[in-house]
């Protein structure tokens, strides 16, 4: 057997449907698309997955739960544990320092909570402080400061 006799199976390829080129075409009077109707029509009229054909919608008939704060503000979390884990005795804490470590990225809003031990004086400045942390910063000799948004 040669490469230019190679063929597929008989029945394995069919010719493309020709569909809206007449009685002559093989589909007889309705070219293969039935009677009447939005798909039967010539010009591309693709339908989004979730039409009902008219009907209301399924996302507009179901009722709407809850409520979504427009003003609501995300802070990123920083523990006092990872602090004492990844700074120095003495520095100074700014969400630049944050993001530099990979804590946080650039324009997110930080808050300092107190889970874990500090044990170095360290000058933080944050947008927002739990009351745990605020007391494990002033116990271990540093300060703390917040930062307006």
């Amino acid at each position: 057997m040669k490469l230019n006799e190679l063929q597929p199976h008989h029945g394995a390829v069919k010719n493309k449907k020709r569909v809206g080129r007449g009685i002559s075409a093989g589909q007889g009077k309705t070219a293969g698309k039935g009677h009447k109707g939005q798909k039967t029509r010539s010009g591309d009229r693709t339908l989004p997955p979730f039409f009902e054909g008219g009907q209301t919608p399924f996302h507009l008939r179901v009722p709407k739960r809850g409520f979504t704060n427009p003003t609501r503000k995300e802070y990123t979390p920083v523990n006092v544990k990872v602090l004492n884990r990844l700074f120095e005795d003495g520095a100074e804490i700014t969400p630049q320092e944050l993001i530099q470590k990979g804590l946080c990225s650039k324009g997110d809003l930080v808050k300092i909570l107190g889970d874990g031990k500090l044990e170095k004086k360290l000058n933080v400045k944050a947008h927002a402080f739990s009351k745990s942390a605020i007391k494990k910063i002033e116990e271990a000799g540093g300060s703390w400061e917040v930062i307006p948004e």
